[in-house]
């Protein structure tokens, strides 16, 4: 009979195996946005469900709302607003530059101009649309492919003129961290948000039905609940 002798494995002192969690925690990517199943920074955020929304102080947050469901998030900040959507995305292409083409016809079908430019992000729109007091106003649209999700950011009042704002918007953008899920979703379909529980108690006492609103990509949209 033969005996076989294996060398035991030996145990990582805690210290080591500190050492080896931290460093599977640390991002591999400078910023995001952010899949929910990659290591990501900590820092304050609302949790939406499908999207985790980072807050701080002088932020201004509205839900959009379409029919029953919620399916974007807008911050105000400093005269300015950054709108933001989550869609499924085919798992092995990414739609940014077809959905680009679809809005830049938008814009120009409803009587404003776009062009492509690079940004931070890489390649986005920037338009100027139709305002109902008269005149145009600038927009900017950004595109952010992710692993099987898409993030469509919109930016306008003053960040979208170049103020420091912006900055601070874009940096929204980079810490946003999106939860697709593993449930199958038709490529463009909105990943679906939800209240948070502190706010969630709020809306319901309010009441009321509401109808289903026109979804105008060029506007702001519809907000049914504030969180501070």
């Amino acid at each position: 009979m033969r005996k076989v002798f294996r060398r035991r494995r030996r145990e990582e002192s805690p210290a080591v195996k500190a050492a080896v969690e931290e460093a599977e925690q640390v991002p591999t990517r400078e910023s995001g946005p952010w899949d929910s199943e990659e290591p990501y920074p900590e820092r304050e955020r609302v949790d939406l469900g499908g999207m985790r929304l980072p807050v701080d102080a002088g932020f201004e947050i509205q839900l959009n709302l379409a029919g029953d469901q919620i399916v974007g998030a807008v911050v105000l900040y400093d005269e300015s607003a950054l709108q933001v959507h989550a869609f499924a995305a085919p798992k092995r292409s990414g739609i940014w530059d077809e959905v680009r083409s679809e809005l830049a016809e938008g814009v120009k079908s409803a009587g404003g101009t776009a062009e492509e430019r690079e940004g931070p992000f890489g390649v986005e729109l920037a338009a100027r649309i139709p305002a109902e007091s008269g005149g145009d106003q600038p927009v900017r649209y950004i595109g952010v492919d992710g692993p099987r999700w898409f993030l469509r950011a919109v930016i306008s009042g003053r960040a979208a003129q170049g103020a420091d704002s912006a900055a601070t918007l874009e940096g929204v953008v980079r810490d946003i961290v999106v939860v697709r899920g593993d449930e199958p979703m038709a490529p463009k379909e909105a990943i679906e948000l939800r209240l948070p529980p502190e706010a969630r108690q709020g809306t319901e006492q309010q009441g009321g039905g509401r109808d289903k609103p026109d979804l105008n990509p060029f506007g702001r949209g519809p907000e049914i609940a504030e969180i501070r």
